[in-house]
């Protein structure tokens, strides 16, 4: 878990030895919604992979995603030398992710972000125009464009949502509970829509969070 020494995240070393889960750090650019996901998500299933939100403690300031790749490079590089020292088999080898969405911003920057945490084995789970299309996509398809607006994706997101502790930002398990399948499928069609060619950032809408919980958190159905 991240501890606070002198305002930062210190991360501790993934347990050696006995370790029999994937260590998988995650770096979120919202403080609130994805965060609540991940613990959604743990509270219904056994996920067999020990997953940290890798910036928990930073401020909304220093999530933009340029932040989010930048600390993920850095954190894999030092987990892969920890994990080689430890000779850990490929199964057991630390993940790093970023969770971070379009949300207006620019086409180039975006791709040559999208670009820099591949060349580096950073993963990242994206989404266009933002994370709430994936917890639509739990209830309903969605079709059509959001025109890069998130406003207009959280706007189909049921009213009960507003009413759940802490608001409409908030995940809890009722929410999505037995609907991964159905979500995954309705973000497959979704997704297909757009020509190879368009860039992935130019993709509106489009999810692959279900890349995240099915690779990172190592589970396929909750």
């Amino acid at each position: 878990m991240a501890n606070r020494t002198k305002g930062k995240d210190v991360l501790l070393p993934a347990p050696r030895g006995n370790r029999r889960k994937r260590a998988v750090f995650v770096y979120t650019e919202g403080t609130v919604t994805e965060p609540k996901y991940i613990e959604a998500v743990k509270a219904l299933v056994e996920v067999p992979a020990n997953v940290r939100i890798a910036n928990d403690r930073k401020s909304g300031s220093d999530r933009m995603p340029a932040d989010l790749v930048s600390q993920a490079i850095a954190l894999l590089e030092e987990k892969k030398r920890e994990d080689s020292k430890a000779r850990l088999p490929e199964s057991l080898r630390t993940q790093v992710w970023c969770i971070f969405d379009h949300d207006g911003r620019d086409l180039n920057g975006l791709t040559g972000l999208l670009k820099r945490a591949s060349q580096h084995g950073v993963e990242i789970a994206f989404s266009h125009p933002c994370f709430e299309v994936w917890r639509l996509l739990h209830l309903k398809s969605a079709g059509g464009t959001f025109s890069g607006v998130c406003g207009q994706a959280e706007g189909r997101l049921p009213q009960s949502f507003h009413q759940v502790p802490g608001g409409i930002k908030h995940v809890v398990p009722e929410q999505i509970e037995g609907l991964f399948e159905a979500a995954k499928k309705r973000a497959l069609v979704m997704n297909s829509q757009h020509p190879e060619h368009v860039a992935l950032p130019s993709r509106d809408p489009y999810t692959d969070v279900y890349r995240f919980v099915e690779q990172g958190m190592g589970i396929s159905m909750y």
